[in-house]
This record gives structure tokens, sequence and C-alpha cells, in this order.
């Protein structure tokens, strides 16, 4: 390996370019997103996170039609969404 630094130099703000993006990750429940506007300045503009437990759990009331509210539980528990996640 050669000499010299093994780290870049990151200044410690950044200021992206007038735009947006949207960038997905895979997640252990589903596909993770961030959309971010931005105007130009060190602070995004607009920013929104997409999180899979909270589009998971749309499948519920189609999925519980004619199920008793006892048989309800045992399908959010295999729907496996953590709630803290669908409080957008």
């Amino acid at each position: 390996m050669p000499d010299g630094p093994v780290m870049a130099k990151i200044p410690k703000l950044l200021k992206p370019p007038v735009g947006e993006v949207y960038h997905s990750i895979e997640n252990p429940r589903g596909e993770l997103g961030y959309y971010v506007v931005s105007d130009g300045s060190a602070k995004p503009y607009r920013i929104h996170v997409r999180r899979p437990s909270f589009i998971n759990l749309q499948v519920l009331n189609e999925t519980c039609q004619g199920l008793l509210i006892a048989d309800v539980v045992a399908v959010l528990a295999t729907i496996d969404s953590l709630m803290g996640e669908v409080d957008c």
C-alpha cells in the first residue's frame, strides 16, 4: 500500500446542489426510502423517510376481512411491523 493519508478530508458542512433525490436501501422489513429536496443551502428544504413497517401495515384491512378480532393479533404478528416505526 502506498504512503499517504488513508482517509479523505471531508468538510464538516456539506451543501448539496439544488434539486431532489430519492434513494432506497433494502431493510429487513422491506424498502427504506429517503426523499430529499435541496434549495442549495446547508439544510434540506424537505425530507421524507418512507418506512417499510408503515407500508406493510396497509394490508391489514384486506387481510383481516371476515376474521375474528382474536385472529387479528396473529395476523399483526405475522406482518412483523415495528409500531415505533409506524408512527410517522
